[in-house]
């Protein structure tokens, strides 16, 4: 059996930067089904590539502990700013035997199905994206999805952000108007006004569907917050990947408050005066469903053709607590942690 893509998130966030990027490292160790000299992971990013501080960030880290773990080596490759060479990459990792080969986005979708056909004996995996199409068609008996329930992880952020809001206004910026980033809206939304029916939630998108500039434009998300922030709001989710910066930068001018996707954001930026105002972030654990993914592969338990979910549940998802600036409420936030867990809510997926 095969597996396939995994990283997210976004994950799920897009836009382009360089075509294909021939750094590669390796490690010791090793274990497993596969010989650890032969464990040659392959890494498509999505747009941006790795330094997003953001999934794609999260991807490597996953795969920089399988190798650390199992041994062998890795290649990545980002695609260019339109996108169009992502089949091209997708077929060169595997031409060049590298197996798995993990496909880190939504973007990936219809090209893995078509490229995971032309490489049978190579397993694949993608993060943030199923295994079977929208119609339905599987994608192959090669590829695994690495899915995350976003919208769990985001109903957290809501009610955070709702418990800590003194205006009784806060915002969301999306990316791309697509409907992965939906999920994280429907989520927060709800989160939000299970907590406070009466809160108001400005919702902007930095660039409509079919544009994947929307995440790799800080300017614009710079902008968008700002309105928000001279609005009323205080604080604003960004689901924007590499243009989250913007939306931590109109924070900080603000006196306000923001919080980051996918990794601990508070951790990954540079500028102190960023890293004050991220109160919090929706984890998306892209790095342990990658690193697990890997030894499922190298112990030969893959099972293609199929989705693995990623939840509050499992832990998946979550809220990041470094700074300690949601500690007074995490007490509140984790009861409806375990009633979602539980089935006492359930979090819807659209807005």
């Amino acid at each position: 059996m095969k597996a396939a893509a995994l990283l997210l998130a976004g994950s799920m966030a897009l836009a382009a930067c360089a075509s294909d990027e021939p750094e590669s490292g390796s490690g010791g160790g090793g274990g497993g089904g596969a010989a650890a000299e032969e464990l040659k992971i392959g890494l498509a990013y999505d747009a941006i590539g790795r330094g997003d501080r953001s999934f794609n960030d999260s991807a490597f880290a996953g795969a920089e502990a399988a190798i650390a773990e199992f041994g062998g080596e890795y290649r990545e490759v980002t695609p260019n700013e339109d996108g169009s060479d992502r089949a091209e990459l997708l077929a060169q990792l595997a031409e060049q035997g590298y197996n798995p080969v993990i496909a880190v986005g939504f973007a990936y979708d219809e090209i893995i199905a078509d490229v995971a056909a032309d490489f049978p004996d190579t397993t694949f995996a993608q993060v943030d994206g199923s295994f079977e199409l929208p119609d339905g068609t599987s994608k192959g008996d090669n590829v695994t999805g690495l899915i995350f329930a976003a919208e769990q992880g985001s109903f957290l952020a809501g009610v955070a952000a709702a418990l800590k809001s003194e205006t009784g206004r806060i915002g969301f910026v999306g990316g791309v108007d697509v409907p992965l980033i939906q999920t994280f809206q429907a989520g927060y939304e709800a989160g939000a006004t299970t907590v406070n029916p009466n809160i108001a939630v400005d919702v902007q998108y930095i660039s409509p569907a079919g544009d994947f500039s929307g995440f790799n434009d800080p300017a614009r998300a710079q902008i968008l917050a700002q309105g928000m922030y001279s609005g009323g709001a205080d604080i604003v989710f960004q689901v924007a990947g590499g243009s989250g910066t913007g939306v931590f930068q109109a924070a900080a001018a603000a006196g306000a408050r923001a919080i980051g996707v996918d990794s601990d954001q508070y951790q990954t930026v540079d500028d102190p005066a960023l890293q004050a105002v991220i109160m919090t972030s929706m984890l998306k654990r892209v790095d342990n469903a990658v690193t697990a993914f890997v030894g499922s592969f190298v112990d030969g338990n893959v099972e293609g053709g199929t989705d693995l979910l990623y939840d509050l549940e499992s832990d998946g998802v979550g809220l990041a607590t470094t700074g300690g600036f949601i500690d007074d409420i995490q007490g509140e936030i984790d009861g409806y942690r375990q009633q979602i867990i539980d089935g006492d809510i359930e979090v819807p997926t659209t807005p």
